[in-house]
C-alpha cells in the first residue's frame, strides 16, 4: 500500500527537523515501507520547506558514481540530490561543527550548467551543457542515527548532502580521465583516488544528472552546479581542522572546521 501525501509530508517535516536542530532520527525505513520514488517525493517536500523559509535551489548533487559503491549497496543507478544556496560554504571559510551531527567531507569535481537542459543528452554534446568546473568538496551528514540507512532512507535525506565548498572556476577540460585527487587534514593526505572512479569518466555525472533531474521534473538550468560525485570514501570531520581537497590539473579548494 503507497503512503499518504500526510505521511510524506509527516517524514519530510521530520528530516528537515533533523538537520535544522542536528539531532539525528531514527531510520524511516524501521518503521515505514517506501519507494524509491516515494523517497524522492519526501526529498522534494523537505527540501521545500527550506525553499519556503527562503533558501533558493543551485543545483544537484549525485551519489552512488563509484561502480563499486553501487555493487556494493546493490543498486542499479546513481542517486541524487538537491543543493541549496544555504549550503553553499565560501572557500578558505569556516564550517561550525555544531550544526552538524555526524559530518564527513569528500573530493569532488563541480561542474556549472551552460544553458537551460529539457531533454536528455549523450556524452558526445556534455561539453555544449557545461561552461566551467573546479574542484570541490562535499560535506555528507546523514540526519539518521550512527549513519545507517537504507537505499530509500538516504534518498529521502537529500542523499546526505549538507554543505558544500566550490574552488575556483576554469575552462573545460575535454579529457578528465586518470586525474589524482586527494583529501587532505591539516597537509595530511588521507585519501587519495583518480578522477577514473567517477564512473570511469567524471562528463558522464552530466549525462546522467540530466537524464535523472529530467525523470524527476527537477531539470538542471543554466548558472546551476553539479557535483559529480565523490572520488574516495568520505572522512569524518573533526574540529580544529583544515580540509583540503586537490584535483589534478585544477588546484586545491579548502575550508576550516571551527
Amino acid at each position: 500500500m503507497s503512503m499518504t501525501t500526510t505521511e510524506y509530508e509527516r517524514i519530510a517535516e521530520e528530516l528537515d527537523l533533523a538537520a535544522q536542530t542536528a539531532e539525528a532520527v531514527d531510520q524511516i525505513s524501521l518503521t515505514t515501507s517506501f519507494t524509491e520514488d516515494e523517497a524522492y517525493e519526501i526529498q522534494r517536500l523537505s527540501i521545500q520547506r527550506r525553499i519556503d523559509r527562503g533558501e533558493t535551489l543551485i543545483g544537484l548533487k549525485l551519489g552512488f558514481t563509484s561502480f563499486a559503491k553501487m555493487e556494493q549497496m546493490g543498486v542499479h543507478d546513481m542517486i541524487w540530490g538537491r543543493l541549496t544556496d544555504a549550503m553553499l560554504l565560501e572557500g578558505g571559510g569556516e564550517l561550525e561543527l555544531s550544526k552538524f551531527i555526524h559530518p564527513r567531507a569528500e573530493p569532488e569535481i563541480c561542474f556549472r550548467m551552460a544553458q537551460d537542459v529539457d531533454r536528455e543528452i549523450t556524452r558526445d554534446e556534455v561539453l555544449d551543457y557545461v561552461d566551467a568546473m573546479a574542484p570541490a568538496i562535499e560535506v555528507i551528514d546523514s540526519r539518521y542515527q550512527n549513519f545507517k540507512f537504507s537505499l530509500e532512507d538516504v534518498i529521502a535525506d537529500n542523499c546526505s548532502s549538507s554543505a558544500l565548498v566550490v574552488g575556483d572556476w576554469m575552462q573545460l577540460r575535454e579529457d578528465l580521465t586518470n586525474l589524482n585527487i586527494t583529501l587532505s587534514f591539516n597537509d595530511e593526505v588521507k585519501e587519495q583516488g583518480s578522477s577514473n572512479d567517477i564512473l570511469g569518466d567524471p562528463w558522464l555525472s552530466v549525462v546522467h544528472a540530466i537524464r535523472l533531474s529530467l525523470k524527476y521534473n527537477q531539470p538542471l538550468r543554466k548558472g546551476d552546479i553539479l557535483m559529480a560525485g565523490a572520488a574516495t570514501s568520505a572522512v569524518f570531520i573533526q574540529p580544529g581542522t583544515t580540509i583540503k581537497a586537490e584535483v589534478e590539473g585544477m588546484g586545491p579548494v579548502q575550508f576550516n572546521v571551527a
